[in-house]
């Protein structure tokens, strides 16, 4: 292993993870006191999935690279909770009959089979806007507020999260796939949010760019490196560990890296791509050890 990679253990991010959930779990809730003309029956549906779970990976990413980058955590948090309203709202959306089509959810049923199609379309638009009137709202000085709501767009929309998703959708009808045409589509549909997560937390630390870079490209393989753990999830995991329905990529004929590399490599190609970010973190030294940890915790995960 590269020296310069700050050594940490898995029992400092045991100790530091359930916390950080928690302060992240208490703002989002805040976030949601929103005022009567809010509808209740939507403010509930927006509630069931931005409430409902989940590992917090990403708002978590957000909060560890503004303190790798020697940034208040606390400024951090409304781009913190920002990233986790996008990704909720993505969620939703994926779990409809035109898309995914998962009845399931964290282990609860999907929106839209609690609240309708149509009241679960309209969730997932509110958790979008309401993701950049958070950065708007509570993100200073203005242009890194700016500098915010560029990043969150560009990931989330045609060219990231989006346009990966419709890749993703047309990967189904290709009888044949590479893992160059993969990874293609998850840098955009998963890599492109979690970077987007890292350098909102530089950019609230007032980061320069080789350290918004460098959070970039750990970012970047360790969104690699969390697909592939997904994939091999849907495997191997069971829908109690999961929360939801197991081997639904092979139902539905997904590309995935098991079932182009086989599980071994798949699992040896996560590994390369997690000592690659880890690599990518020695600027910053022992401020990275957090994220350092939550690395190998992404494909060390169960769920």
């Amino acid at each position: 292993m590269n020296p310069a990679v700050p050594e940490s253990t898995n029992t400092s991010l045991d100790e530091f993870l359930p916390a950080m959930r928690e302060r992240v779990e208490t703002a989002l809730q805040s976030c949601l006191k929103l005022s009567d003309d809010c509808p209740p029956r939507l403010l509930e549906g927006i509630g069931y999935s931005l409430l409902g779970g989940g590992k917090r990976l990403r708002p978590v990413l957000t909060l560890m690279a503004c303190e790798a980058c020697g940034g208040d955590t606390s400024a951090a948090m409304p781009a913190a909770c920002a990233v986790e309203m996008i990704h909720a709202y993505s969620l939703i959306h994926d779990d409809l009959p035109a898309m995914d089509d998962d009845e399931w959810r964290r282990g609860k049923p999907s929106n839209h089979i609690a609240f309708g199609e149509a009241n679960a379309i309209l969730a997932g638009d509110a958790l979008l806007t309401l993701a950049f009137e958070t950065i708007a709202g509570g993100i200073q000085p203005p242009e890194v507020a700016a500098a915010c709501c560029l990043d969150l767009a560009r990931a989330a929309g045609a060219e990231g999260m989006v346009g990966g998703q419709v890749a993703d959708l047309e990967a189904e009808e290709t009888p044949v796939g590479t893992v160059e045409q993969l990874e293609a589509i998850h840098r955009r549909k998963t890599g492109r949010l979690l970077c987007a997560a890292l350098t909102l937390g530089g950019r609230v630390a007032l980061a320069d760019s080789q350290s918004l870079r460098s959070l970039q490209v750990y970012g970047e393989n360790v969104g690699l490196a969390f697909q592939i753990a997904d994939d091999l999830l849907d495997v191997v995991g069971t829908a109690e560990t999961m929360g939801k329905g197991a081997r639904k990529d092979a139902s539905l004929g997904k590309l995935t890296y098991p079932s182009l590399l086989g599980e071994a490599e798949s699992r040896r190609r996560a590994g390369a791509l997690i000592d690659q970010a880890r690599q990518a973190l020695a600027p910053f030294g022992a401020k990275g050890r957090h994220l350092d940890a939550l690395a190998r915790y992404v494909i060390e995960r169960d769920r």
